[in-house]
């Protein structure tokens, strides 16, 4: 089968298309055919060595933890999952494997797909929109009639995280480019901003969450914009914010990180949004999986709007 590989850690360049053997499922495994799958900022970290002190130094190592496609083996004790049926999940963890023709994983980690979604789509989803569920329900707590600013919010937490924040019944601010704005809009955004033309933090509005997709803002900055027992959330650890996570335990405003976890049940609830209509999944680009390399290049911009999505056929 084909896999995307690299033997080292740096730029998108160390990946390669290689043909490696087919896995087997173990005991209460599964093997997916996969049919796509998405990148994230995720992926690019790790590749760059950034979080080697978790990803590890034994190589090669391979890319990608959404995906979307269909069961083909089922290894023993695992039933009620039918060969042929389509599903989508994660992976948990700092090892990726998403992007290759197979791929084994536990069934907890994954759903069945959404029906009205193709697999391109339905890839998109997984981490991205599990990562929005759990910071603002599980992490911030938001609930009806809080306000929440969403900063990064084009990108591909931040399209399900307005979404979701709207589902969970919060006043949305979108923070984005002006190109964005307009989408933060489509997606239920109750205020837009563009962050270029005014600091979204330095306002008079005061947030019961604020939450910080792209990563480039801190609680000091913060502060100022929360109310007295707000909560800032991030979703990359750098240690700055580790710092500010452990000063502020049992003190407000509040910092949290947010990491999130593959969950059956989460999965399902975000399956039947999307099936739905209430959530929408946004795909900037969809490559195939020969051009990995241009794929996460542009993932590396930092500029994507919604996801980048790895067609594997």
């Amino acid at each position: 089968m084909k896999a995307v590989e690299y033997d080292r850690y740096g730029p998108a360049s160390v990946l390669a298309v290689r043909e490696v053997p087919r896995p087997s499922p173990g005991r209460a495994e599964i093997l997916v055919r996969v049919r796509a799958a998405a990148l994230n900022p995720k992926d690019v970290i790790i590749r760059s060595g950034k979080f080697r002190f978790l990803s590890g130094r034994r190589f090669p190592k391979r890319v990608g933890f959404d995906w979307s496609g269909e069961i083909a083996e089922v290894g023993p004790g695992v039933t009620g999952l039918p060969l042929g049926a389509a599903y989508y999940g994660m992976l948990d963890g700092y090892q990726g494997g998403a992007c290759a023709e197979y791929l084994v994983v536990r069934p907890a980690q994954c759903a069945p797909k959404p029906t009205r979604l193709d697999h391109v789509e339905a890839a998109s989803a997984p981490l991205a929109a599990s990562t929005a569920l759990q910071a603002l329900r599980d992490v911030a707590h938001l609930e009806p009639g809080m306000r929440l600013l969403v900063n990064g919010a084009s990108g591909g937490v931040g399209v399900f995280a307005i979404q979701i924040a709207k589902l969970l019944g919060a006043h949305v601010t979108s923070a984005s480019s002006a190109a964005n704005i307009e989408l933060c809009r489509r997606l239920g955004a109750d205020v837009t901003l563009d962050y270029r033309a005014v600091d979204p933090l330095a306002g008079p509005e005061r947030f019961d969450v604020v939450f910080d997709v792209f990563g480039n803002r801190t609680l000091p900055e913060a502060r100022s914009a929360l109310t007295a027992r707000g909560v800032f959330v991030k979703t990359v650890p750098k240690v700055r914010d580790l710092l500010d996570v452990a000063r502020t335990r049992f003190s407000f405003p509040r910092a949290h990180l947010v990491i999130v976890r593959p969950r059956a049940r989460d999965l399902e609830l975000i399956a039947r949004w999307l099936d739905e209509g209430k959530v929408v999944p946004v795909v900037e680009r969809t490559f195939a999986l020969d051009r990995i390399i241009e794929a996460e290049a542009h993932v590396e911009t930092k500029h994507t709007r919604g996801k980048v999505v790895v067609s594997v056929g």
